[in-house]
């Protein structure tokens, strides 16, 4: 989500006249994109404010700005406590980016933190920084009405509002005709995207089958499904579009319905199972990936095993796994008590990626042998003599070199692999 507001900012800065410094210390204007969803992210935002501080010293008129989610929830803290930016713009206030740095270099503290019910960026077309030209982001809404115990996003990036469809699928041509071949449509949760025009409702499903009926060559992703609204009618659509790829993403969080209950994740462990075996039965190529939060308010040993036995029944492909973090103004943060000692967190991390790690290896194991259709995407990082890209489950296969070029299409069998990669030949 960042990375496309990231091209959003660097678009409406183009069209005022600035243009994008290839090395920090020749620029005027230093913008860094926040997240607030974990602790350790903004800490490591701290961290890079305080590091590039004495580029001040070096340069007077340079001018600091912290945008995104961490703006709109620290403002007072980052502009008079600290003192170590000019302004603070949050996720809804883009536009306004132009006005406020001519505030800050005017020696005004510029901040605009507003939330919009209506901003969606549509008419704004992204300035790419992606490096390889061939995968790209399109979000296709912003916001979230989900109100997870342990999350900051609702308070931060305000309420869901869709994008108009039009403005989606000009876009994906767009990036389709300047040869782009994959797509990730972007939301907090697509699958409660809904367009309203004329008393016709178009949802995520409609969405999704439009564009992938752009073109066959273009692959389509998204992320992030909910569980308690991914239906089988989406599941349907990507099952008659073999350019929608075959992965999922579907955040788990625990695998104790005690602890979903907590977390106001509004579906239980059995919801979750029965989701992922529909997935299963309807699109039995796909692969299947989550995230997982150990150490919530309350869990027990009990929970945690609640939480590895998912994982195991399941099967994850691959998994984003992470200790829990209060937020200062959750319903966690208002309601619970972070209870669960630090050492107990982590060592309960440290068993679900042991496991996660023979899961993804078994994974990748499985797929010895078999043929997949692969997106180059460019030369291998350890050598120029292979290529790299990903199949359709979204896992990376590095091969030799063919003459094949990025972008294009590739079959290739694989021969082996390792922990993170899968190895092959052409065919």
């Amino acid at each position: 989500m960042n990375v496309a507001d990231s091209e959003v900012v660097v678009s409406i800065l183009n069209r005022a006249g600035y243009s994008q410094a290839e090395d920090i210390n020749d620029a005027g204007l230093i913008l860094i994109n926040t997240c607030s969803i974990r602790d350790n992210a903004e800490q490591r935002i701290w961290g890079r404010l305080r590091a590039i501080s004495h580029l001040r010293k070096k340069r007077k008129d340079l001018k600091i700005g912290i945008i995104g989610c961490m703006a709109e929830r620290l403002k007072e803290k980052l502009l008079e406590t600290e003192q170590l930016v000019d302004l603070v713009v949050g996720p809804d206030a883009y536009r306004e980016l132009p006005i406020l740095v001519a505030e800050a270099e005017a020696g005004h503290k510029a901040v605009n933190v507003l939330l919009s019910r209506e901003e969606t960026y549509a008419d704004i077309s992204p300035v790419r920084m992606d490096k390889n030209g061939v995968s790209s982001f399109v979000s296709i809404m912003r916001g979230c009405n989900n109100m997870c115990a342990y999350c900051v996003v609702p308070y931060v990036r305000g309420a869901e509002r869709s994008r108009n469809p039009e403005s989606v699928i000009k876009e994906v041509k767009e990036l389709y005709e300047t040869g782009y071949r994959e797509v990730t449509l972007l939301g907090q949760n697509v699958d409660s995207y809904k367009w309203i025009e004329k008393d016709k409702i178009l949802g995520f499903p409609e969405l999704i089958e439009n564009v992938a009926g752009i073109t066959p060559l273009m692959r389509v992703r998204f992320s992030t499904s909910h569980p308690k609204d991914i239906s089988d009618d989406l599941l349907h659509v990507i099952a008659r579009h073999e350019n929608i790829c075959r992965h999922i993403h579907l955040p788990a969080q625990s695998g104790s319905s005690r602890i979903l209950k907590l977390m106001n994740r509004e579906y239980s462990r059995e919801w979750y199972l029965d989701r992922v075996n529909a997935i299963r039965t309807i699109i039995p190529e796909c692969s299947l990936s989550t995230d997982m939060i150990t150490g919530f308010c309350t869990e027990t040993d009990e929970d945690h095993k609640e939480s590895l036995s998912l994982m195991e029944q399941v099967g994850f492909d691959f998994a984003y796994m992470f200790k829990y973090s209060e937020r200062p103004g959750t319903k966690a943060a208002r309601k619970f008590k972070d209870d669960v000692p630090e050492s107990i967190k982590s060592e309960r991390l440290s068993e679900m990626i042991a496991l996660q790690n023979r899961l993804s290896a078994r994974s990748k194991k499985h797929d010895i042998g078999k043929t997949f259709e692969v997106l180059i995407e460019g030369s291998s990082k350890r050598s120029e003599e292979f290529l790299s890209g990903r199949t359709s489950q979204n896992k990376v296969v590095v091969f030799p070199q063919v003459n094949k070029t990025r972008g294009e299409y590739v079959n290739v069998m694989i021969e082996r692999c390792t922990s993170a990669t899968l190895i092959g030949k052409c065919i």
